[in-house]
């Protein structure tokens, strides 16, 4: 039978994956528009399925913030390349995500993946028709919501790394500075009373080890020891860490002269924590474009 150009386009616009694809689905389904597109979906959940133990470890942060500034959603969404990480696609279905997240709430990542988007589709479905149209593996890695009756900070540098701050007291442009230092400093705790006490032990017991080795006594190793451990965990909490646009002062005293506190924090990089596989990308490219010669 024939396929018309107006069916293979109409199919483009309902399923957004390329015309010779289309093309071949309508001809499987005798020019059925429905079935075809049924089935392109089928096809589309298959193909997502082969591509779900690949390493997805570039993609975007996105924040997504209320109209009111006292709520805030933040998403990591994963691909395999920073190419599709530019793609429009990959941006527009980012996007949709940190909204959908917003409007949701804090709630599990598996409950916001069926949430529905204003297509009908839900989220995992969205992502898998991505995945068969651009043939990366996508993936949403996770998701935080902060609400706060206070300022609201976020900062977004670039596209890989975001932070949310909860502040109580203070002002917008306050907000706004801690939600960039904590992008720039990437602290680990709040205070140094959030420090889980097997860290700090571990700590103590790694610095003490380094000043017996100067062969100081054993008091004053012990005044060295504790000297050394607040320095070392004003580095990792946010309070003690340097102000970045003032490293003359610390982010508790600047936060003190505001008469405001910080409630809480969320920081997301881009593939933080995920094991990227090192490949050679030029000489897999050179062994692909040999391949393609022969």
């Amino acid at each position: 039978m024939t396929i018309t150009a107006d069916a293979v386009k109409q199919l483009r616009e309902r399923t957004g994956a390329g015309m010779m694809e289309c093309k071949k689905a309508l001809v499987e389904t005798k020019g059925d528009l429905d079935a075809a597109a049924e089935l392109m979906r089928k096809q589309g959940l298959a193909k997502a399925d082969k591509k779900a133990a690949r390493v997805a470890a570039e993609g975007v942060i996105v924040v997504e913030k209320s109209a009111d500034g006292r709520k805030a959603a933040m998403v990591e969404i994963n691909c395999e390349t920073d190419f599709v990480a530019r793609e429009q696609d990959f941006r527009g279905f980012a996007q949709a995500v940190a909204a959908k997240a917003l409007a949701t709430g804090s709630g599990t990542l598996e409950s916001l993946l069926a949430g529905k988007l204003d297509s009908g589709e839900t989220i995992d479905e969205r992502r898998r028709a991505l995945v068969a149209k651009i043939g990366e593996n996508i993936s949403v890695r996770r998701y935080t919501v902060l609400t706060s009756e206070g300022g609201l900070g976020a900062y977004v540098h670039g596209t890989r790394i975001g932070a949310l701050v909860a502040v109580k007291g203070g002002d917008a442009t306050l907000a706004h500075d801690l939600a960039m230092h904590v992008a720039a400093s990437n602290p680990k705790y709040r205070t140094m009373a959030d420090v889980p006490a097997e860290v700090v032990a571990k700590e103590r017991e790694i610095l003490t080890e380094q000043a017996q080795g100067e062969g100081k006594p054993p008091e004053i190793v012990a005044k060295m020891v504790e000297g050394r451990l607040r320095k070392s965990l004003g580095e990792i909490t946010l309070l003690g860490q340097p102000f970045v646009k003032d490293p003359d002062q610390t982010i508790e005293k600047l936060i003190k002269s505001a008469k405001a506190e910080v409630v809480a924090f969320e920081r997301y990089e881009v593939g933080a924590g995920i094991e990227k596989k090192q490949d050679d990308f030029v000489a897999e490219v050179m062994a692909q474009v040999k391949g393609a010669t022969h």
